[in-house]
């Protein structure tokens, strides 16, 4: 096992961030859940006990006499950003001066690197090229995230949950983001960073980087595993999989989402378009991971060829 390999990937000024990324992100989303998870206890106590919740107040730290009733911002809140952006900024210039810019020669045609890899913000969308068309991992799925993240807000009708951290009462939306944003894009980031070696193939951590390595397996489209040759007998074929794809996701999510009279509730609150918009980027989110599985299990590239685009 050549872990020294391991230590170069990792001690690489490029890949700092990845590193910190690694541990940050565990431990703030621990963190969130544990504060969370103390705001569910205490809605809970004050629900069950209405004299002791118009007494009570609405903190999970023990109450002390001598806090006043009102916090003004100035000079409590201001004072600790502007120490947290001094800290800061005194972090960045030591980060900037200890670790040298990993800048190297101008490119050359005749002498490409192995692996190039671009930097770790787009190694999530440099790993779905393995998985989707160029057009659609490059361009169409990273305008949707945009435009998902935007359109959040008008999809969202839970009205709990703003201004304070809880689990019971965001349960559906924060599972989303686990998987959406820790299990996909992170893990896609961690797999392009410490997994992709040499010509972007897998290599294990403690795997030496084989520059000479030859992998033969063969990628199918969906279409050759049933013998269509035909162009327009692949593109519908692959459009009606997609189709069935979509049906049975959305009502897989739809399902999920009725699971607990809560999001019952929400989902009562919510107009035809938002709950179709909903559908569409969840649905549209799952096909990664069922993308990702039909390549490394079963070697199948493409479900619906066409000749302008391929998913």
């Amino acid at each position: 096992m050549d872990w020294h390999q391991l230590w170069v990937i990792t001690s690489a000024p490029d890949n700092v961030p990845i590193v910190g990324l690694v541990f940050l992100v565990p431990f703030y989303v621990w963190y969130g859940l544990r504060q969370s998870f103390a705001n569910d206890r205490l809605i809970a106590q004050l629900e069950a006990d209405p004299a002791l919740a118009k007494t009570h107040h609405r903190k999970t730290q023990p109450f002390q006499s001598d806090w006043s009733k009102e916090v003004p911002v100035w000079p409590f809140l201001l004072r600790i950003e502007f120490l947290a952006a001094l800290i800061v900024t005194v972090i960045l210039f030591v980060w900037s001066i200890t670790l040298n810019a990993p800048l190297e020669e101008p490119a050359n045609p005749s002498i490409t690197m192995n692996p190039a890899k671009a930097p770790w913000y787009f190694l999530g969308l440099q790993e779905m090229l393995v998985y989707f068309d160029p057009w659609m991992a490059g361009v169409v799925l990273p305008t949707l995230i945009v435009v998902g993240l935007m359109a959040i807000p008008y999809m969202d009708m839970n009205p709990l949950g703003n201004g304070y951290y809880t689990y019971k009462q965001r349960k559906f939306a924060i599972l989303a983001f686990c998987l959406g944003f820790i299990v996909l894009w992170v893990g896609m980031v961690v797999i392009g960073t410490f997994i992709r070696g040499p010509g972007w193939m897998w290599f294990w951590p403690g795997e030496t980087w084989d520059h000479n390595r030859l992998i033969f397996e063969i990628n199918r489209n969906l279409d050759d595993i049933f013998g269509i040759t035909s162009a327009w007998g692949k593109g519908i074929f692959g459009a009606i999989v997609t189709g069935v794809y979509f049906a049975a996701a959305g009502y897989g999510t739809h399902k999920v989402i009725l699971l607990t009279e809560f999001n019952r509730r929400v989902y009562a609150r919510m107009t035809l378009l938002q709950y179709l918009a909903l559908q569409f980027f969840l649905t549209t989110m799952l096909l990664l991971p069922v993308k990702i599985v039909l390549r490394l299990l079963f070697r199948i590239k493409y479900i619906w060829v066409t000749p302008w685009f391929n998913i």
